[in-house]
């Protein structure tokens, strides 16, 4: 009896495609399995669009084995952030993180653009992606200044954060199919490394 449970879960720890099967397998959520986070009931979707106009998108970037991150874009509601912003704070739990836009929240007390998140190495350039594109919208050919609210998701142990591979595509895409309704989870946009 011992040498076949030994057998089978050799046959398991050695298969890697019982491994890649098992990653792309639909996995209950910490609800479905009846554990309950905090004091207060989940929307519907048990998800940050329960929220009414908030929506979100990722996209993902994977090149090879050594390029493995995204972008997540975050709107607090449906209109021109910029012209109808939002009451917002933050607090940093991790003041090693890169987190722009962070002083003009704290001291204004107001979000102006989406919440991206992206890889550590990619703050900037997902900021000046998102500006140069804010910035094209009607309606903003006045503005003179924005404050781009970009954090980072360290994700250096999956990805080679050297590369720097977020590019303005994937910030412009991240920023132009953001939804409502249900959300992807798990490994992807700025969560994929």
């Amino acid at each position: 009896m011992h040498k076949l449970f030994f057998a089978i879960c050799l046959f398991y720890l050695l298969n890697p495609q019982h491994v890649v099967a098992k990653q792309d397998a639909a996995r209950p959520r910490a609800r479905d399995l009846g554990i309950q986070v905090g004091i207060f009931r989940p929307g519907p979707l048990n998800a940050i669009t329960d929220v009414a106009g908030v929506r979100i998108s990722h996209v993902t970037v994977k090149e090879g084995t050594s390029v493995n991150t995204g972008v997540t874009a975050i709107y607090p509601h449906t209109g021109s952030i910029y012209h109808e912003r939002v009451p917002a704070a933050i607090h940093v739990g991790n003041g090693y993180g890169k987190l722009l836009g962070v002083t003009q929240v704290k001291e204004l007390g107001e979000l102006e653009t989406p919440i991206l998140l992206t890889c550590t190495l990619c703050v900037w350039r997902a900021a000046d992606a998102m500006i140069e594109w804010l910035l094209e919208q009607p309606g903003m050919e006045n503005v003179q200044s924005l404050n781009a609210v970009v954090g980072e998701t360290n994700d250096g142990g999956l990805n080679d954060i050297r590369k720097r591979p977020i590019k303005p595509e994937h910030v412009r895409q991240a920023l132009m199919t953001a939804k409502s309704g249900p959300v992807q989870e798990g490994s992807v946009g700025a969560g994929r490394g």
